[in-house]
């Protein structure tokens, strides 16, 4: 059955809505919640007979295209979490004891939206994102791409004070009403999207409309989180290998991600796979030659984000089945990761000092550990004292920074990463063979250093076993 458009009226304002006849009248003001900022239990939508219930089946109401309706409401603020009272460990229900527990709320699959839930579990790893989405206004406005970043903060609040799955369903509606592919549908419903899309189109939002923060760390709406913190910076040389004489070109670019094409044989390692793509051999006409020469481009990074978003592009084109066929190559990934190599030696030597000590950081820790082991009195920092040293993702404070020596150029731009040294945070991993199905799961580590397996609604803590055999090599 086809959709109808209806035009609805509310405080002098006119929305154009797609109706579904199949649907129920809740959906319905799902729709208008998202256009309009009026949540369900406050809107009254005039129809024939009455007002408009949650449980109509929209088909019966007879609604005709370009047919006008009213609604009253006001606009109030998103939904919270309840509060509960406290009560003994044994009297809990397991929803309860879940949240009690901070086990991690997981996100209910609402037909094939697993690549989105995987997605947004895997950005939640990202503390300072959330400090950045809580700073929005909660109500939402005329501007669909302001929504869907405020629905993100609004959702990522629902799963911390929530112990059991929470639905997405205003997220799902404004990342369709942004992002048409999102709503392609078959004969069996809402086709599956590629999670690779959804993290780039969602970041795309969150750098138009996610503030950033100042250098004392307070929210600051005339910088852009994403450039902060998720964007990095190349210089690209290019030099003639037929004509070393003729002069090389320099190119400046920016990144969100890196891509990892990956390599031949058996398995491959991941760093491998990113400094190769960074060494290119491009055919091209020469002024010098008056001809098509070989050209070299080297590519270096001379900014580093504090996060590091890289791509194993396991999916190509296949002419010959004119289908897209996964890799299923084993690409070896670390827990620490030293991005040195892809640096340019300007950043090299600006981040020398902030690598340097976080490596004798790691010596007096293995020590620390060896003398324990050993039961021998060591007079250097205690094992507890070791174990709360400074990690490279917290040696961004002012204070720190200073008394490192860190240079200026990176003392004073928030978000990048100062020592070329990065953890592990998140995994969004792809089960099966074919780009057009299979199912999304996110992995992320908590603060606290645990990591977390998101499959939709199933939450469940892993050992970093599990992590590593994420590499591939299989299905």
């Amino acid at each position: 059955m086809s959709t109808i458009q209806v035009s609805v009226k509310w405080t002098g304002k006119k929305f154009d809505v797609s109706v579904d006849p199949t649907q129920s009248g809740l959906v319905f003001k799902n729709q208008l919640f998202a256009l309009t900022g009026v949540s369900p239990e406050r809107q009254k939508i005039l129809v024939k007979g009455g007002t408009l219930k949650d449980d109509v089946v929209l088909g019966t109401l007879g609604f005709k295209e370009g047919q006008s309706l009213m609604m009253m409401g006001t606009v109030g603020e998103l939904p919270k979490a309840p509060t509960t009272s406290v009560q003994f460990v044994e009297d809990l229900t397991d929803t309860q004891l879940a949240k009690a527990l901070k086990v991690p709320a997981g996100l209910t699959n609402l037909g094939n939206t697993c690549y989105m839930n995987a997605t947004l579990q895997c950005l939640r790893a990202v503390p300072e994102l959330q400090d950045s989405l809580k700073s929005l206004p909660q109500t939402f406005t005329q501007d669909v791409r302001l929504n869907l970043t405020k629905s993100m903060g609004s959702l990522y609040t629902q799963l911390e004070n929530s112990g059991d799955a929470v639905t997405p369903f205003i997220f799902l509606q404004m990342l369709r009403t942004n992002f048409a592919q999102f709503a392609e549908q078959n004969n069996h419903g809402f086709m599956q999207q590629d999670a690779e899309e959804c993290w780039g189109e969602i970041i795309s939002a969150l750098a138009d409309k996610a503030p950033g923060f100042n250098a004392v760390g307070d929210v600051d709406e005339s910088k852009k989180f994403v450039d902060q913190y998720f964007t990095g910076e190349t210089v690209s040389t290019m030099t003639c290998v037929d004509a070393p004489t003729e002069p090389a070109k320099i190119e400046v670019g920016s990144f969100r991600q890196l891509k990892a094409n990956i390599g031949a044989g058996v398995s491959t390692y991941m760093l491998t796979d990113l400094e190769n793509n960074f060494v290119e051999t491009i055919e091209k006409h020469s002024e010098t030659l008056g001809r098509t020469a070989t050209y070299k481009k080297v590519t270096k990074v001379s900014r580093l984000p504090a996060y590091l978003t890289v791509n194993f592009v396991r999916f190509q084109w296949k002419a010959s089945e004119r289908v897209k066929a996964k890799i299923l190559k084993r690409v070896k990934f670390p827990f620490e990761l030293d991005a040195s190599p892809l640096c340019e030696l300007g950043l090299l030597e600006k981040i020398g000092p902030a690598k340097r000590h976080l490596k004798k950081l790691d010596e007096e820790k293995a020590t620390a550990k060896k003398a324990i082991k050993a039961n021998t009195v060591d007079q250097g920092p205690s094992a507890m004292q070791v174990e709360e040293t400074v990690t490279p993702n917290a040696i961004t404070s002012q204070a720190i920074m200073a008394s490192l020596n860190i240079d200026p150029s990176l003392t004073n731009d928030i978000g990048c990463n100062v020592s070329g040294q990065y953890e592990l945070a998140a995994v969004l991993t792809h089960v099966g063979r074919g780009a057009n199905s299979g199912h999304y799961i996110g992995w992320a580590k908590s603060e606290k250093g645990q990591w977390w397996k998101f499959d939709d609604d199933h939450v469940s803590m892993v050992n970093e076993e599990e992590i590593t055999k994420l590499e591939g090599g299989g299905g």
